[in-house]
């Protein structure tokens, strides 16, 4: 066959044919892109969201979810300052939002980062720990601050300039020196900073001030709630201000404070006070000076400058419906009855969620 080819078409056109035939019986459609959403959340909400994506994903398989984790500052950061751009936020302080990005404008634009917000879950502020931690078979909601306060003990917060859990960490420790009436307790459980962490108490305002490098010579620090995880379980600290849901996550031991300071709910205002924590740290462009104590609300929203849209959408009905509620009951996040600030701003394809 191949001899009667050549004698018809010639060597070269012989070739160039059976190189058509090769590549023809290997052709196949080019596999389609999928679409990569990035979905930037508070660290305490990680497992949830990697037990969403696998979800979220089965029933997309053209929708590529990346999830990344960061202290809620951060996560708002992100998107306002770093450029790293962001399908949808999701923060452990829904007070955030409207101050980072409401009322902050994209560069070249008088349109605003977002323009609504849904805060859709709470928590509880405790203290995790594991069996190895010193004093564990001792310490419950009566008597934590005093074993933190043992020179022994070594306790881990996350940065209150970066991440919600550690400045309501600080907040805990303040409304837990009123509600005892240990005026001392604040310093005795925190230990000194390098560069002191200040309070300022006027009548009923109390205010707790951050200064621009924080440095404790007793506690330990880390970016995010999460990140003290890991020397948690190493034993490098006993103790570490967390979540309850983060602590159910990872089968830690957890003493839940009591309710006047685990800002669970507003039971906190019954102290009396107006309490605030101002971070003197000017390195953020968008970052608010002040955090004032609430209960403990997460908020999500769809950055205006977000790629995907639509998908950003459909990943938020996936979330908060019957899929994402069975996900988040099933990794111990407490979800509430969904709230949305400014309903007018909300995309179509979310209205009827908060009607």
């Amino acid at each position: 066959m191949q001899t009667q080819l050549q004698g018809r078409l010639g060597p070269l056109a012989v070739v160039a044919v059976s190189l058509l035939v090769l590549s023809l019986s290997g052709c196949k459609p080019a596999a389609r892109e999928k679409v990569k959403l990035k979905v930037i959340c508070a660290g305490s909400l990680m497992v949830p969201f990697a037990e969403m994506e696998k979800a979220y994903e089965a029933l997309h398989p053209d929708v590529d979810v990346l999830i990344e984790g960061h202290g809620s500052v951060q996560v708002i950061r992100q998107v306002t300052e770093l450029g790293a751009g962001g399908d949808v936020l999701a923060v452990a302080d829904h007070s955030l939002i409207p101050p980072m990005m409401y009322d902050v404008k994209m560069p070249d634009s008088d349109r605003s980062y977002a323009t609504w917000q849904i805060t859709f879950a709470g928590n509880t502020l405790g203290l995790a720990y594991t069996p190895a931690s010193r004093y564990a078979d001792e310490i419950d909601a009566s008597n934590w601050y005093e074993i933190l306060s043992r020179p022994d003990v070594k306790l881990g917060i996350s940065d209150p300039r970066f991440d919600a859990c550690g400045y309501r960490a600080l907040m805990a420790c303040w409304l837990a020196g009123v509600l005892y009436d240990k005026p001392d307790l604040f310093r005795d459980v925190l230990g000194e900073f390098e560069y002191p962490v200040s309070l300022q108490v006027q009548g009923e305002r109390c205010t707790i001030v951050v200064p621009n490098v924080v440095r404790p010579l007793k506690a330990s620090v880390r970016g995010s709630s999460v990140v003290l995880l890991g020397i948690l379980e190493s034993g490098d600290i006993d103790y570490a201000f967390e979540y309850l849901s983060v602590a159910r996550q990872r089968n830690l031991g957890f003493v839940e404070l009591p309710p006047q300071i685990n800002l669970a709910s507003d039971a906190f205002r019954s102290l009396g006070y107006d309490l605030r924590v101002k971070i003197d740290y000017q390195r953020y462009a968008s970052l608010i000076p002040e955090f004032r104590c609430q209960e403990i609300l997460y908020g999500l929203t769809i950055p205006e400058n977000g790629p995907h849209p639509q998908h950003a959408c459909s990943f938020v009905r996936f979330m908060v419906g019957l899929e994402g509620q069975r996900i988040f009951a099933a990794q111990f996040q407490p979800l509430l009855p969904l709230v949305v600030d400014r309903p007018e701003h909300l995309p179509v394809e979310l209205a009827d969620l908060v009607q």
